[in-house]
């Protein structure tokens, strides 16, 4: 059944409850008809753009229209649509088999008896006992379904600090229709001043999500939030005591320090992803070698030496770490050295 988030209770929120049917139609009538898709898919790029990346290993692309429709809170209505704003990537591997180069594939087993099953016998249970289900049709998962009403409801706002990094989920784009441009930079320009962020129910395709609209300099951005069950636990973690760790001010000095050192600016561009870059490169290698046909044995590598439970010099490694350090350590290393090379032709000379 679909979570339905809750506001506080006030006398704004019971006022905002009163209006938010009108905003609802509102946005209803104002919403095209879009087919619904799976949330998976409302992440991903079309099957085409997919095609490109797998052929060229090429990164990034546009964004996509999930839907038209509005943001609503109280009486205010803004007409938007919502976009798209990450896609998943990764390799598109087959699995074949190595000794015929064939494409490997799965059939749907009974598991007591062995044979194929056709995938229109196929039906989903939810086990309430071991070998015993509550078998869910069609009609089930349509009465458990919210309503698309392509609406991102507004039912409160909060401090931005307050939700922590574990609770966002996926970010969409929530770009202005031309009517609405003028509210929509209120709305923008309003949260901005207060610091705020806007807590809504949104649907995308057929699952309803909590949600966080966020301003991001010209721009409002919704975030979908984890609910709070979605969340591990953390008493299993056994954390040590880590607030009263004894930190002497001299490694407090020496870490602030490093810190500085390596402080920078937030810079995405700069960043890679390193290992899909590698196999694609190692693949389009291959390719021109013509190893097209050929199943490479996995290389046999060392594994990593493991390091002893030795009392860690946390101070020395906090200088070294700094740049600058590590150059004036080789410089204090070499008398030593020169001296034990004048020691041991000394030692020729006496014999």
């Amino acid at each position: 059944m679909a979570r339905t988030a809750k506001s506080a209770p006030s006398a704004r929120a019971n006022a905002d409850t009163k209006a938010r049917p009108k905003a609802r139609k509102a946005a209803a009538k104002a919403a095209p008809k879009t087919p619904a898709r799976s949330t998976r898919a409302a992440n991903d790029d079309s099957h085409s753009g997919k095609a490109a990346a797998k052929k060229s290993g090429a990164r990034g692309g546009g964004s996509r229209v999930l839907w038209k429709g509005a943001i609503t809170f109280g009486l205010v209505l803004v007409p938007v649509e919502l976009h798209t704003a990450a896609r998943r990537q990764g390799l598109e591997l087959d699995m074949l088999d190595k000794r015929s180069m064939d494409p490997i594939g799965y059939k749907r087993i009974n598991k007591t008896t062995g044979k194929e099953v056709a995938f229109e016998d196929i039906v989903k249970g939810y086990a309430v006992e071991k070998g015993q289900y509550v078998v869910l049709g069609d009609a089930d998962f349509k009465a458990a379904n919210p309503k698309a009403t392509q609406s991102v409801e507004i039912f409160s706002f909060i401090d931005r600090e307050q939700i922590p990094p574990m609770y966002f989920d996926a970010p969409y784009y929530l770009v202005p229709q031309r009517s609405g441009v003028k509210v929509y930079a209120l709305l923008m320009q309003a949260m901005q001043k207060e610091n705020c962020v806007a807590i809504a129910n949104v649907v995308i395709a057929t699952k309803q999500h909590l949600a966080a609209v966020i301003p991001d300099g010209e721009k409002l951005m919704l975030n979908t939030l984890r609910y709070p069950d979605e969340i591990r636990d953390t008493g299993n973690l056994n954390m040590p005591d880590v607030s009263g760790a004894s930190i002497k001010p001299a490694e407090m000095n020496m870490a602030q320090k490093l810190i500085e050192s390596m402080r920078g600016d937030w810079n995405p561009e700069e960043y890679h992803d390193t290992y899909h870059e590698d196999i694609m490169t190692r693949i389009h290698e291959k390719a021109d070698a013509g190893e097209i046909n050929q199943v490479s044995a996995p290389e046999k590598t060392r594994a990593p030496a493991q390091r002893s439970a030795e009392v860690i010099d946390l101070m020395s490694l906090l200088q070294k770490s700094i740049p600058g350090a590590k150059s004036g350590a080789k410089a204090a290393a070499k008398p030593r050295a020169s001296k034990t090379v004048a020691t041991k032709a000394t030692r020729k000379r006496a014999a």
